[in-house]
């Protein structure tokens, strides 16, 4: 399978494909990038051709694409690999509204290609074996849930809301959304948030919390935050309390580590754990060779990206927001 790369622009594009290089019978077959300076770094470290636009990558032979571009460019790419007849893996949030998002998915069925929304956290071990535990019926009926997910303040435009959509809560509320949406399988029906700038000179949202109410009765409250400093010991967290009327299930995504405690280096996180980021790719492959849609998709992530506008709406209006969503 030939898979090619639309933009470095994402940090998680370099992971994705050192995964993809390390798995069978899987080719990454060049990278698109219109910073010509970062294309062809990367594609040089890891030996790939570059192109200068996503058309000459979308010319070659292809079966399916990654986008990792600017929020904002998710829109433009995802319409022009599909109707190039490519299938799409697209980096999260899926657009920065609603409107973009819904036509990528119309335009990826209209082509007959799959359209997957890039949550790798579903694939995490811990929360993988939560959400068995929770089909299992061994915690009862959920009544709440409490979620986390902290990290530090990404540099360039992911602080340019022409480019992200939004801050913190577009990058790190929609991650909590899809897993309570999946855990459970229902929608998010009302939405009331708050956030403010806190740790950064930008005036973007940097912290807040959401507070959300599910179809089924369920209500949930969101941490999110770019608070943590460049010395913690890793990038983020990804954290739930699901209690219900049996038991309270804690969940710590990257909780397959070790701290470790040095002298010279301070405090850091050896991680041993299962890289869910593999995971992700791996099941965006089989879905293409089986013909099967990709555990999240599109609409996943269309449904996850309106939570986190509902958020914003929450703020400006000062009231909570009323989704109908699933209907």
């Amino acid at each position: 399978m030939r898979i090619g790369i639309i933009s470095l622009a994402h940090m998680h594009a370099v992971g994705y494909i050192m995964v993809l290089l390390g798995m069978e019978n899987v080719e990454v077959a060049g990278i698109a990038d219109e910073d010509e300076a970062r294309g062809r770094k990367w594609a040089g470290q890891f030996g790939l051709p570059y192109f200068r636009t996503t058309e000459e990558l979308l010319r070659r032979e292809l079966d399916a694409v990654i986008v990792t571009s600017e929020n904002s460019k998710h829109h433009g790419h995802v319409l022009a690999a599909a109707r190039a007849g490519k299938h799409v893996l697209c980096e999260k949030p899926l657009a920065t509204n609603l409107e973009d998002a819904q036509e990528m998915i119309d335009v990826c069925r209209e082509n007959g290609v799959f359209l997957g929304t890039a949550f790798p956290v579903r694939f995490s071990t811990p929360v993988a074996a939560a959400k068995q535990v929770i089909d299992n019926g061994q915690i009862g009926n959920i009544l709440a849930i409490k979620g986390t997910n902290h990290g530090f303040i990404p540099e360039g435009w992911f602080t340019e809301p022409a480019l992200s959509g939004g801050g913190a809560v577009m990058d790190h509320t929609v991650h909590l959304v899809d897993l309570m949406r999946w855990i459970m399988g229902t929608e998010v029906s009302e939405v009331y948030a708050e956030h403010d700038s806190r740790f950064s000179d930008n005036p973007i949202d940097d912290c807040g919390i959401a507070t959300l109410e599910f179809q089924n009765g369920v209500f949930a409250t969101i941490d999110f935050s770019w608070s943590r400093t460049k010395i913690y010991p890793v990038w983020g967290d990804v954290t739930m309390e699901i209690i219900g009327t049996e038991g309270i299930l804690h969940v710590d995504a990257f909780g397959q580590k070790i701290e470790v405690f040095s002298e010279a280096n301070g405090v850091r996180w050896d991680y041993w754990g299962d890289n869910m980021d593999a995971g992700l790719l791996q099941n965006f492959v089989e879905s293409i060779r089986e013909g099967l849609e990709p555990l999240v998709t599109g609409l996943d992530g269309l449904r996850a990206t309106e939570a986190a506008l509902a958020a914003y709406r929450s703020f400006e209006q000062k009231k909570t927001v009323v989704l109908r969503a699933g209907n």
